[in-house]
């Protein structure tokens, strides 16, 4: 009886330590976790929005030239170090010019490289333009035939390129003859250029109209094609980037690339990318 007594005493006393009775296990305490100076993970990239930027226009280097091409142009080379600047993926693809204008209109892409604001007016310019356009006309090397405004194409085949504004008195002129192919030649293409010599060497066109300075990088590219004849200066005007008014962040990306410009401008970057392709900045 007394020895049932100290066995029941004892086993109260055990319940009542922190301690375990003899022969039992102890009891892990729960376990701590490391204390760690690492910061905590980062969101996942899936789960930051991506901000892209896609323009597109038809090959015309220097201004533009072709989309993967070591050179795809000041103009590309400038958008895309001032769209990186503010966090954007940069996208520069090639299409027609009037397939490139309708895709920015339905905002299948963001806006067009290379444009005249007779391209499309009620797009969204930037303050400032990219470059500038001088509108030539050409002919075969042995025609005598010199420019002297619209009247001066009496008689002659015009040959242009589909969607391009040139000048407003020669898009005028090419809107109202646009039917009679007797006057008026229309090209479409992502490349037309080539093609448009071809057609001037073979003499089955007059005349042919394009920037001068996109017909002396093409001709330095290609010497085994004939150079033309140039029969003069029609227009003179600056060139932009250009968003479609559907394009609800169009005031947004114009205003990014006059802001970046000036910065490019100021800190000598703009006159490298100009260098690259030996051109200048008239105002620099």
């Amino acid at each position: 009886m007394f020895r049932s007594l100290l066995l029941c005493a004892f086993f109260l006393l055990s319940a009542c330590s922190d301690q375990p009775p003899p022969g039992l296990p102890a009891t892990e305490p729960p376990s701590q976790p490391e204390l760690s100076n690492a910061p905590p993970e980062s969101p996942a990239a899936t789960d930051i929005p991506v901000r892209r930027v896609i323009l597109a226009a038809d090959p015309w280097c220097p201004h533009n030239c072709l989309a993967g091409a070591l050179q795809e142009g000041y103009m590309v080379d400038i958008a895309r170090e001032i769209f990186a600047e503010a966090g954007y993926e940069f996208d520069y693809q090639n299409f027609g010019w009037a397939r490139s204008l309708q895709l920015a209109r339905e905002q299948l892409i963001d806006g067009v490289v290379g444009a005249l604001k007779g391209d499309a007016p009620d797009f969204i310019f930037p303050e400032t333009s990219l470059g500038e356009a001088r509108i030539a006309l050409y002919t075969h090397p042995q025609s005598q035939w010199e420019y002297d405004g619209i009247d001066s194409l009496q008689g002659k085949t015009l040959l242009v390129i589909n969607g391009y504004a040139y000048s407003p008195e020669l898009d005028r002129y090419i809107s109202e003859y646009s039917d009679d192919p007797e006057r008026i030649w229309i090209l479409s293409g992502p490349a037309p250029l080539a093609r448009a010599l071809q057609l001037l060497d073979r003499e089955r066109t007059d005349v042919f109209v394009e920037d001068s300075a996109v017909m002396s990088w093409f001709l330095a590219q290609n010497t085994s094609i004939a150079a033309p004849r140039s029969a003069g200066l029609a227009y003179e005007a600056p060139l932009f980037i250009a968003f479609p008014p559907e394009n609800p962040d169009a005031a947004e990306l114009a205003n990014l690339l006059d802001s970046g410009l000036a910065r490019l401008t100021a800190s000598g970057r703009l006159a490298a990318i100009l260098s690259a392709y030996r051109l200048s900045d008239p105002d620099l």
